[in-house]
């Protein structure tokens, strides 16, 4: 690993001709990502999550979803990042339980895999909309923290989930600055 945070490392990685635009949406290929991955982060892994009957995906009698998780070792820890995808058709509508295909799934799980290696950094600016990687003179939006902030969190070993959960926040993306500046407080003063 070249970089002492392992996101930096991943985050300035430029995909964008890696990428494929279908629907007026952006695609990253899972295979190109996780090759990314590996090539830098050799004991990296992921995970499909079962349910306890086997089934790769979960419903709620309406549509589908599926949870994966990509873990990636550096030093002495191991950050997971989890992802959860519906099961959608060409047009990233869900697709009715009844109707779902196997084949609908093992795309759905492709994807969410590619997003969960995004959380790690790469390729994470197609999520956002942005059209590239971070430059040094872009200025972050003060109203949230930065990802380099968020992992600062994991790092402090704050349960970034729970907090999120706690305060209703739906995505790392949108952790507000003052809540991040009490976390850090709150552990740089050991409670």
């Amino acid at each position: 690993m070249s970089d002492s945070n392992y996101f930096n490392e991943l985050n300035k990685i430029d995909v964008n001709d890696k990428i494929e635009k279908k629907n007026n949406l952006t695609y990253l290929s899972w295979a190109w990502a996780w090759a990314e991955v590996k090539k830098r982060h050799q004991f990296a892994n992921y995970k499909i999550y079962e349910r306890e009957d086997g089934r790769i995906y979960w419903d709620d009698g309406r549509t589908a979803w599926v949870k994966t998780g990509v873990i990636i070792e550096f030093g002495n820890f191991s950050i997971e990042h989890i992802e959860y995808l519906p099961v959608m058709d060409f047009r990233n509508t869900s697709i009715p339980v009844e109707k779902i295909t196997s084949f609908d799934v093992n795309k759905a799980i492709q994807r969410s895999l590619t997003k969960a290696v995004a959380r790690h950094g790469l390729g994470l600016y197609i999520y956002a909309g942005e059209d590239l990687p971070d430059a040094e003179n872009k200025q972050p939006d003060p109203k949230y923290a930065s990802m380099e902030q968020v992992h600062e969190l994991y790092n402090l070993e704050v349960d970034v989930g729970a907090l999120m959960e706690h305060y209703k926040i739906e995505s790392e993306l949108e952790i507000p600055l003052k809540i991040y500046k009490e976390q850090v407080a709150f552990k740089k003063a050991g409670k």
